[in-house]
């Protein structure tokens, strides 16, 4: 895959403790994957690299800061709407206390926390996250790694 030229977006599987934070996406018609489980992140503002799209993100999305140190993966994909374009997708783990930090913000219906496996199991999430961080699982060792 092509990663030249500037990324499209970014999406982050983030880890508080050994929970994944995940957004159930709104429900409208006009946007891509609605009512489905998502993972922070989104598109590019001009001039960002993938990883201040993310923090970025994150932030506005849940109210974290998310460190460069807290990631512990990163990959690029082909975006799920044009796989022309390409997107980063990283892993990144925050202390489980980090839960109390949450701030909800204005995009999606509400969030949760999911072990992997329940993650990965979950019927109504953006499909393209399974094989990511499948991945991830193969290259690494996981959160042990």
């Amino acid at each position: 895959m092509d990663t030249t030229g500037p990324h499209d977006g970014a999406k982050v599987a983030l880890f508080l403790g050994d929970q994944i934070v995940s957004i159930l996406r709104d429900d409208f018609h006009y946007i891509t994957y609605p009512n489905l489980w998502d993972l922070p992140g989104g598109g590019r503002d001009p001039g960002e690299t993938p990883f201040e799209t993310v923090a970025r993100e994150t932030h506005e999305e849940l109210g974290l800061i998310l460190p460069a140190s807290a990631v512990l993966w990163e990959s690029a994909f082909p975006a799920n709407y044009n796989p022309s374009k390409w997107v980063a997708f990283f892993v990144a783990q925050l202390p489980a206390a980090a839960v109390e930090d949450i701030v909800f913000g204005d995009e999606g219906q509400r969030w949760a926390l999911y072990d992997l496996d329940g993650f990965l199991a979950l019927p109504d999430r953006v499909p393209s996250y399974g094989q990511r961080l499948r991945k991830w699982l193969a290259e690494t060792d996981g959160l042990a790694g």
